[in-house]
């Protein structure tokens, strides 16, 4: 644990690991906007400004009963042939956070710009306990951090965003447009 070095308004007490550790976080929700080209596409410019603002159209993003690995499968097949990678959208539908990601791939800006770059396919996790043989195909065979967890691989199935998967699971007190953002910096 790193050195006490501040006591915040609310009188708690922050180490410089916790201090840094917020740092970094909020480097990397600006460093996409800053340097898109760096990062992937820019992404499209979000009328929602903030979360409160976003209207729910999708309540039960993740199909309990489908067969995820035919169609993670059929997502390959599709990147393949149309040159994109896949986004897998791992979570479920008593998640907040994973209903507020849908919410923002659902937006109208956002629906052409995902099409454009990615092979979308979302997959229920359940309680942390069903379809884990989904992320186990990129290495990932502990329990999920957190969900929504995003994995991003070309159509070949190499993982492009080892590490940085469950960056979303905390959308809710996102902005949509960091949301937007980091998603972006993913496309091709």
């Amino acid at each position: 644990m790193g050195r006490v070095i501040s006591l915040s308004p609310t009188n708690e007490v922050e180490t410089e690991t916790g201090i840094m550790k917020r740092i970094l976080a909020a480097a990397i929700m600006v460093l996409p906007a800053v340097f898109p080209a760096a990062w992937g596409a820019e992404a499209p410019r979000l009328p929602v400004a903030v979360m409160t603002e976003l209207p729910v159209v999708e309540r039960t993003p993740y199909n309990e009963k489908a067969d995820a690995t035919a169609a993670v499968d059929a997502a390959f097949a599709r990147a393949k042939k149309n040159g994109k990678r896949v986004l897998i959208d791992l979570g479920g539908n008593w998640c907040g956070d994973c209903i507020v990601l849908a919410n923002i791939m659902a937006l109208k800006e956002m629906r052409p710009f995902l099409a454009a770059h990615f092979e979308m396919v979302s997959v229920d996790v359940g309680r942390f306990d069903k379809n884990l043989q989904i992320p186990a195909r990129f290495g990932i065979t502990k329990r999920l951090e957190g969900v929504p967890a995003v994995i991003v691989a070309e159509a070949d199935g190499s993982f492009v965003n080892p590490g940085k998967i469950t960056a979303l699971s905390d959308a809710r007190h996102m902005t949509p447009q960091a949301v937007a953002d980091w998603l972006a910096q993913w496309a091709k």
